[in-house]
């Protein structure tokens, strides 16, 4: 459980669907920190190709 309070903005929650609320942990993060949580993503890495 974890309880924030903002002074002057709302959060922006996300859906109930069949009774829950999903969040990745940066999605989670975000909303605490006032963030939009809706426009983290995970960042798309490569993986290095080996050097000869």
């Amino acid at each position: 459980m974890a309880y924030k309070r903002l002074e002057d903005h709302i959060f922006t929650w996300p859906g109930v669907k069949d009774g829950l609320m999903t969040l990745t942990h940066a999605q989670f993060e975000a909303l605490f920190a006032g963030l939009d949580w809706r426009r983290v993503r995970a960042v798309e890495t490569r993986i290095p190709e080996s050097i000869e």
